[in-house]
C-alpha cells in the first residue's frame, strides 16, 4: 500500500473524465488502420494522457498522514507568579516530556515563555527537553499577563506536518490582549489546548486600589479625596489587616506629609476619606502608601502604592530657571512680569525639576541665560540631562506650554545647547552656517585614560560629547597613544579637521579608539600646539585626560601654548598621587585653564561638555560701539512698542531656521548677514510657541533697556504671547479613568446657558511616562460628551491635553498608573482557564485542566500525558500537478511515435533461431532461387546491349522462334516457341525491356 493517498484542490474538474468514452469511440474508428495491437497502444495512451490532463487540473496533491505529535508548553513568567513557581513550571516539563514523548513516532516538544511578550526557549525538536537551570529568552518586561501573543508564536512556530497541542502552565491572570477569541481561531487549526493551572496562596493581600479625587478643585476650596484599599484572600474569607497609611502630596518637587496613621483593615473594600484644601495654583500629585503591620499579612508590596494627579488653574505662571551664579540679574525683568500680573516662580539650573508633572504648574518656561552645563569644580557641575530637556520640548509640542529663551555669553550655542532637542524646538539653529561669519573654534583632545575603571568607554563619551558641542565650522582633533607612539585619530600630520561634513566620521573613528598609557606629555602636546596653531580659529583651547603619571612636559612646550594664546583644561582621572595631581594642576594653571579632579567617570561627560563651551565663544558677538536693533516684522506682541529699539551692545550669534513659521520680529544691523543678526524670533511648535531672544534682560548687553520706558510692556507681552491661555474655560469638564488597561478621557461641554455643546472638533494629545506622544482622538458619544481612550501600559503619569475648539483655552489632566495590572490581582482566573481547555479542535477532542501546579511537581500531574492523541492526524499535503503535467507531455509523444512509426519484429524471432542454431533448409532453397535471378538478368543485360548497337535501336526477330523463360521456375531452362500463324498480321510486339519489367512486377506480386 502506497505511504500516500491522492487529494484535489479541486475535485469538480474531475468530471472532465466523462470524455474518456467518446475519446475511445472516435479513436476505435480512425485508428483501424494501424492494426488491432497498435490501436489499442493508441487508445490506453490516450486514455493515460487525458486522465493526467484532468487529475493536474483539479490540482492534484499528494497527501500523507501522521500520527506523530508535537507539544508546545507555553509558561507563564509574569511577576504575579512567585519566582519559586516559574522555575518548578520548567522542572514539570522536562520530567513530563521524558515520561510521554514516544521516540520511535519522533515526537517533538518545545517551550515558549512569556509576560508582556512572549519568546522561545526551545524551538520543537524531537529530543527530550535538556535539563536547564533557568529560562533565559524572556529579556523584555514581566509586568504584565499576555497569553495572547504566546498562543500565536507557538502556533507559528509548530511545524504542520504533525498533531499538535499546546500546554499552557499560567494562573489565567490575562491584562494584555484577548487570548478567549484568539482559541477559537487555533482550534479551526486542529490544535488541541490543555491548561496547568497555577494556583496562588490563600495569603492575605491588600491592594490600595486608587485615591479618589474630585474632578473639578477649586483654589481655596475645600474638598474631600478619598482613599480605596482592599483586603481580600482567595478563599474569600481574609483575616483583619493591621498597618499604617500614609498620603503625601507632591508639588514643584516639594513633598508634604497629609496623612499618616494606624489602621485596620477588614475583609473586603475599605474606604479612608481625607478632608483636605489647595491655597496655590499648580499641578498636584497625592500619593497613598500602605505599610503592612507584618510581612506575612501581604503577598505582593508592588500594589502598595497608588498616587493620583489633579491640576488647579490659576492665573498666569511662568517659571524662570537660571544659573546660580547670576540669580539676582533677572529681577527687574521677573518685578516686570509680576506688575504684568504674571506670577514668577524661580529655579536654580542645580535644582531642577525632576518631572513633567512639576511643569504642569506652569504656562511657560523661561531659560534665563543658562548653560546646558553649570559650575566650576568637579563637584559643583551639573546639567540639563538629556530626560529633562526632552520634558521642556514635550511640555511644549505636547502640552501646549511656551518656551523662551533669554540670551548670554553662555546661551544658545555658547552654552553647549548645539544638537539637543532644544534647538530643534526654537525658531533659530545654534550653529552658524554663514562662512562668511568668523565665529570658528578648535579643540584638541589628549587622551589618556585607560588605567581608570572602564577607561576607554568614557574615553569614547567624553570625546564625543565633546565634538558634538562644536559648531559646523568649528575644527577638533583627538591625540592618543599607540605602540607607534603618539598619533592623531585623524587628518594626518594637522591632526584638526573641520567639524562640518566630518561630524560622522569622526564620531565613527572614535568608536574604534583604544588608547595605551601614554608615558611622557611632551610629544603629545607639541603635536596639539603644532596643529592648534596651524588652525584659523579665533579661539583654541587644549582638554587632557589623564592620570597624571606620563613625565611633565618641558618648559618650551608650555611657552608655545602660551605664545600662540592656547589654553589647557586638565583632567585628574584617578590620579596615583599627590605628585600626579600637582602636575596636571600646574599645566592648567600655567596655560589659563582649568583643573578638574574627579574619581567616577560619570562624571566626565559634563565636564568636557562645560570645557568644549571654551570654543563656542566666537558666537558671542559685541560689535564695537553696539547696535541698535529694530522691528522688521509686525506682531500683535510687538503692540505699541516703538520701531527702533534702545541700543545693545552684544548678543549671540544665531542662524534662522529654513521654514516659514520661523518669524523674525526684532533684527540688528550688524553683522552684515541678516540670517545671523536676529535678536528676537518666535513661530509655533506643535500645541505650544517658543521665542529666542539672543541678547540679555539689561545686565551686561542691554543695559540701556533697563531705563525704556516700554522695558516691562515689551517682556509682558513677550512672555504672556508664549503662555498657554489661562482664560475661562466656561463649562467643560475633563475627567479620566482606568479601565481594562485602557485611560478613558471624558469631557463634558455645556454653553453658558447650560445648553449642550455639540459637533465640537477636539484637539487633544496624550503624552506617556516615556515622554513619547500618544495618540488620542476624541469623539461624541453623547449629546456635550466627548469621549477618548488610550492604551496605558506600563506604570507612571500620563498627561492628557484637550484644546475644546480654537482659541478656548486647553484641559490639562492627567492620570498615574503606579503598577501595572498585574498586580491588582492574587487569585487564578479559573473561568478563563475553563474557556481555554474546553475549546474542541477540528478533528479531535476537547483539552482538559490538569493537577494544578504546586510548589513540587505532583505525580498526578506529570503522568498527564500531552503526547496523547485525540486529535487530528496531520496531512502532509505536497502539489503533484507538476509532475502529471509532465508525464501527460512525454505519453504525448509516445502516442505520436506509435501511430507514425511501424515496427517489424521479425528480426527477433531470426535472431533467436541463429542463437538457438534451428535451420529448416529454406535459407538455401532462397540463395539458389537468388542466384538464377541474378544470372538471367546478366544474360539479358548482355542481349540488351547488343540490340542497343543495332541502327533501329529495337531487337531482331528470331526467325522461326522464340525463347520463354518459366518466372515460376527460375531454374528450368528456357523453352524456344514457335511462331504463331497469325505472327504477320499481329500488331507491333512490345519491347524486351518492357516485357522485363512485367515480368519483374508480376513476380514480385506473387512473391
Amino acid at each position: 500500500m502506497l505511504p500516500f493517498r491522492l487529494g484535489f484542490d479541486h475535485p469538480g474538474y474531475l468530471w472532465l473524465l466523462l470524455a474518456l468514452p467518446l475519446l475511445w469511440w472516435v479513436g476505435f474508428a480512425s485508428l483501424a488502420v494501424l492494426g488491432s495491437v497498435r490501436r489499442a497502444l493508441t487508445l490506453l495512451l490516450r486514455t493515460v494522457v487525458w486522465t493526467a490532463i484532468v487529475f493536474a487540473i483539479a490540482g492534484v496533491q499528494m497527501v500523507w498522514v501522521s500520527d506523530r505529535v508535537t507539544v508546545m508548553y507555553l509558561l507563564d513568567q509574569s511577576e504575579s507568579i512567585p519566582a519559586a513557581k516559574r522555575q518548578v513550571m520548567l522542572d514539570y516539563v522536562i520530567r513530563n516530556v521524558r515520561r510521554h514523548r514516544d521516540e520511535v513516532r519522533k515526537d517533538r516538544a518545545g517551550i515558549v515563555v512569556f509576560g508582556r511578550d512572549a519568546a522561545i526557549e526551545i524551538p520543537p525538536y524531537d529530543d527530550n527537553i535538556p535539563q536547564l537551570r533557568r529560562l533565559e529568552s524572556l529579556g523584555g518586561r514581566t509586568d504584565a499577563t499576555n497569553l495572547e501573543s504566546a498562543i500565536n508564536l507557538a502556533k507559528a512556530s509548530m511545524p504542520e506536518d504533525t498533531s499538535r497541542r499546546l500546554v499552557i502552565v499560567t494562573d489565567g491572570n490575562e491584562n494584555v490582549g484577548q487570548a478567549r477569541s484568539l482559541a477559537a481561531r487555533v482550534a479551526d487549526s486542529g490544535i488541541g489546548i490543555d491548561v496547568v493551572p497555577v494556583v496562588l496562596e490563600s495569603a492575605n493581600e491588600v491592594l490600595v486600589e486608587k485615591i479618589d479625587l474630585p474632578n473639578n478643585i477649586r483654589k481655596g476650596q475645600p474638598f474631600e479625596a478619598r482613599v480605596v484599599l482592599n483586603n481580600y484572600s482567595d478563599n474569600g474569607s481574609a483575616e483583619p489587616v493591621r498597618g499604617t497609611l500614609r498620603v503625601k502630596q507632591s508639588v514643584g518637587g516639594e513633598e508634604t506629609l497629609l496623612l499618616e496613621e494606624a489602621i485596620t483593615l477588614d475583609s473586603g473594600k475599605n474606604v479612608f476619606p481625607l478632608r483636605h484644601q489647595i491655597e496655590q495654583p499648580a499641578a498636584y500629585i497625592y500619593d497613598a502608601e500602605f505599610v503592612p503591620a507584618t510581612e506575612d499579612d501581604d503577598g505582593l508590596v508592588q500594589n502598595n502604592n497608588a498616587t493620583a494627579y489633579t491640576y488647579v488653574r490659576g492665573k498666569g505662571r511662568v517659571l524662570l530657571i537660571q544659573e546660580r551664579s547670576r540669580i539676582g540679574d533677572f529681577d527687574l525683568m521677573i518685578q516686570a512680569l509680576r506688575d504684568g500680573n504674571i506670577e514668577v516662580v524661580t529655579q536654580a539650573s542645580d535644582e531642577l525639576f525632576g518631572s513633567l508633572a512639576e511643569l504642569q504648574a506652569y504656562d511657560a518656561v523661561i531659560l534665563a541665560g543658562v548653560p546646558r552645563v553649570s559650575g566650576e569644580t568637579s563637584d559643583q557641575i551639573t546639567s540639563f540631562t538629556d530626560e529633562q530637556i526632552e520634558m521642556l520640548v514635550s511640555n511644549t509640542q505636547q502640552l501646549g506650554a511656551g518656551l523662551l529663551m533669554i540670551g548670554g555669553p553662555e546661551a544658545f550655542g555658547a552654552g553647549g545647547w548645539v544638537g539637543t532637542k532644544l534647538e530643534e524646538s526654537m525658531p533659530v539653529d545654534f550653529k552658524i552656517k554663514n562662512t562668511k561669519i568668523q565665529a570658528v573654534g578648535a579643540l584638541a583632545l589628549i587622551m589618556h585614560a585607560s588605567e581608570m575603571a572602564d577607561g576607554n568607554h568614557w574615553q569614547k563619551v567624553i570625546a564625543k560629547a565633546s565634538i558634538e558641542q562644536l559648531g559646523p565650522s568649528d575644527y577638533a582633533g583627538v591625540l592618543h597613544w599607540t605602540m607607534r607612539g603618539d598619533s592623531w585619530m585623524w587628518g594626518g600630520k594637522n591632526g584638526l579637521l573641520e567639524v562640518g561634513s566630518n561630524r560622522k566620521a569622526m564620531l565613527a573613528a572614535l568608536g574604534r579608539m583604544t588608547p595605551g598609557d601614554m608615558p611622557q606629555f611632551d610629544p603629545a602636546m607639541r603635536m596639539a600646539v603644532a596643529g592648534l596653531a596651524r588652525t584659523p580659529a579665533s579661539v583654541k583651547h587644549c582638554i587632557i585626560i589623564s592620570d597624571g603619571d606620563p613625565t611633565d612636559p618641558s618648559p618650551a612646550t608650555i611657552k608655545s601654548f602660551k605664545d600662540n594664546n592656547i589654553t589647557i583644561s586638565t583632567v585628574a582621572v584617578a590620579s596615583h598621587g599627590l605628585t600626579e595631581s600637582r602636575r596636571l594642576q600646574q599645566i592648567a594653571q600655567a596655560t589659563g585653564g582649568k583643573y578638574y579632579a574627579v574619581a567616577n567617570g560619570r562624571a566626565l561627560p559634563r565636564i568636557f561638555q562645560r570645557e568644549a563651551r571654551r570654543v563656542s565663544r566666537p558666537l558671542v558677538y559685541e560689535p564695537p560701539g553696539g547696535a541698535l536693533p529694530e522691528v522688521i516684522f509686525p506682531h500683535p506682541m510687538l503692540d505699541g512698542i516703538d520701531r527702533t529699539l534702545p541700543n545693545v551692545t552684544g548678543f549671540v550669534l544665531t542662524q534662522t531656521k529654513d521654514s516659514p513659521l520661523a518669524q523674525v520680529l526684532i533684527q540688528s544691523p550688524k553683522p552684515d548677514a541678516p540670517e545671523n543678526a536676529t535678536i528676537l524670533a518666535v513661530w509655533t511648535y506643535g500645541l505650544g510657541r517658543t521665542a529666542v531672544l539672543t541678547t540679555d534682560a539689561g545686565t551686561k548687553w542691554a543695559s540701556d533697556w533697563t531705563g525704556w520706558g516700554e522695558y516691562d510692556k515689551f517682556y509682558a507681552q513677550l512672555v504672556r504671547w508664549l503662555m498657554r491661555p489661562t482664560g475661562d474655560t466656561g463649562k467643560f469638564t475633563i475627567a479620566t479613568q482606568i479601565r481594562d488597561g485602557q485611560v478613558q478621557v471624558v469631557v463634558n461641554a455645556l454653553t453658558g446657558e447650560d445648553a449642550f455643546l455639540n459637533f465640537l472638533d477636539m484637539n487633544a494629545t496624550a503624552l506617556g511616562p516615556d515622554l513619547k506622544p500618544i495618540p488620542l482622538r476624541m469623539r461624541q458619544t453623547a449629546p456635550g460628551r466627548y469621549l477618548g481612550e488610550f492604551a496605558a501600559d506600563g506604570s507612571g503619569s500620563y498627561f492628557v491635553n484637550v484644546i475644546p475648539g480654537p482659541g478656548a483655552a486647553p484641559l490639562t489632566t492627567g492620570v498615574t498608573v503606579p503598577y501595572s495590572e498585574e498586580f491588582r490581582v492574587r487569585e487564578s482566573n479559573q473561568a478563563l482557564i475553563q474557556s481555554l481547555a474546553s475549546t474542541t479542535p477540528r478533528g479531535g477532542s476537547a483539552g482538559v485542566v490538569t493537577a494544578p501546579l504546586d510548589l513540587q511537581p505532583s505525580e498526578e500531574l506529570i503522568d498527564s500525558n500531552s503526547f496523547r492523541g485525540g486529535l487530528s492526524l496531520a496531512r502532509s499535503i505536497r502539489d503533484a500537478w507538476p509532475w502529471f503535467v509532465l508525464a501527460a507531455c512525454c505519453l504525448f509523444l509516445g502516442d505520436v511515435f506509435v501511430r507514425r512509426v511501424s515496427l517489424n519484429f521479425d528480426w527477433v524471432g531470426k535472431a533467436i533461431k541463429k542463437i538457438s542454431g534451428t535451420n529448416d533448409g529454406k535459407d538455401a532453397i532462397v540463395t539458389a532461387r537468388l542466384d538464377t535471378l541474378k544470372r538471367n538478368k546478366e544474360s539479358l543485360d548482355e542481349s540488351l546491349q547488343k540490340r542497343r548497337s543495332s541502327v533501329r535501336f529495337e531487337p531482331e526477330a528470331t526467325a522461326g522462334r522464340t525463347e520463354s523463360v518459366d518466372l515460376d521456375d527460375p531454374t528450368a531452362a528456357p523453352q524456344k516457341v514457335a511462331p504463331s500463324e497469325n505472327a504477320a498480321n499481329a500488331p507491333e510486339q512490345r519491347s524486351y525491356t518492357e516485357r522485363l519489367l512485367e515480368a519483374k512486377r508480376k513476380a514480385n506480386k506473387k512473391d
